[in-house]
């Protein structure tokens, strides 16, 4: 899939993630208004996609609660505020190992195994535009915690997806998860076109090297739409590399909470950023209904 730069991109914003970042930031968005009013700023300031996890207000750590994830949809929708909502359905494929002694049982610290359903509870409810699925098992961090999502994990949230009339976003941290990805779409499981994005530099995945990156890019099937991004300080630099590699662009504080040195951001800094940069380079930042339009997705009201 060797394209050139695409001149027509749109922007994804991550407003809060799930990790331990709440408390490195005030501008991490932790209770439903938190992140309804995140994605409005992002929106404002350019983003087409806002990608929505929810947190405990109380904890401030991720959150599966359905009752969160309808709170803070119910504020978006009701803004008026033109934006596709991405939920993610990576929560609930979390396994912590016990020890490097004692693997078994897992700890219940960090551990939050859930079946497919169970995972797209609030998606059959809500009804997004599009929602995650992370295409496969990493480790992440030094310690015994692994993403795990087996193939047969994965089938049958493809197939459920599916049946909503929702667009899963293929979440490939690793080049397996690409091949992983294809398979997926060679038994019908992916509504075309297919969503993909590649999630670099984040160990111990793909590094967000220009090699690295190009050799994901140049195996994605030829009618696949993609965005890329990385994390931390790359953050920013990815918004002009992925445009340049043919795809779409993704920031937010759930990958970064830098401007630049020393300046912490908001999601609307990021993606004021993001857009400064694409448009000085010649392309055009999509609206939500451009961007609607171009994936072919139902919007949701």
């Amino acid at each position: 899939m060797a394209l050139g730069m695409n001149r027509d991109v749109f922007i994804t914003c991550a407003v809060t993630g799930a990790g331990d970042t709440a408390g490195r930031s005030a501008k991490v968005p932790v209770t439903p208004e938190e992140i309804a009013a995140a994605s409005i700023e992002a929106a404002e300031a350019g983003a087409a996609v806002a990608h929505i996890h929810v947190r405990d207000p109380v904890t401030k750590q991720g959150s599966r609660d359905l009752a969160l994830y309808r709170e803070t949809v119910r504020l978006i929708r009701a803004s008026g505020v033109d934006v596709i909502l991405n939920l993610t359905a990576g929560m609930g494929g979390d396994l912590t190992l016990g020890s490097v002694e004692a693997p078994l049982p897992p700890s219940a610290v960090g551990t939050d195994m859930v079946g497919a359903t169970e995972r797209l509870a609030h998606v059959a409810e809500l009804l997004p535009e599009i929602c995650t699925l992370d295409c496969g098992t990493m480790n992440f961090g030094e310690g015994d915690y692994v993403m795990t999502n087996t193939p047969a994990m994965l089938k049958a949230m493809a197939a459920q997806i599916k049946a909503l009339g929702v667009r899963p976003e293929i979440e490939i941290f690793d080049t397996g998860h690409l091949v992983l990805a294809q398979w997926l779409e060679k038994q019908g499981l992916l509504d075309g076109p297919v969503l993909v994005q590649l999630c670099m530099g984040i160990p111990w995945g793909a590094p967000d090297d220009i090699g690295t990156l190009m050799a994901m890019v140049n195996n994605l099937p030829k009618d696949w739409i993609f965005s890329a991004f990385s994390i931390g300080r790359n953050q920013l630099p990815y918004a002009a590399l992925a445009a340049l590699a043919g795809g779409n662009v993704r920031v937010g504080l759930e990958d970064n909470l830098w401007l630049g040195k020393g300046v912490l951001a908001s999601n609307g800094d990021l993606v004021a950023a993001a857009k400064t940069t694409l448009t000085s380079m010649g392309a055009k930042v999509l609206t939500a209904a451009e961007t609607r339009e171009k994936l072919q997705l139902k919007k949701r009201v």
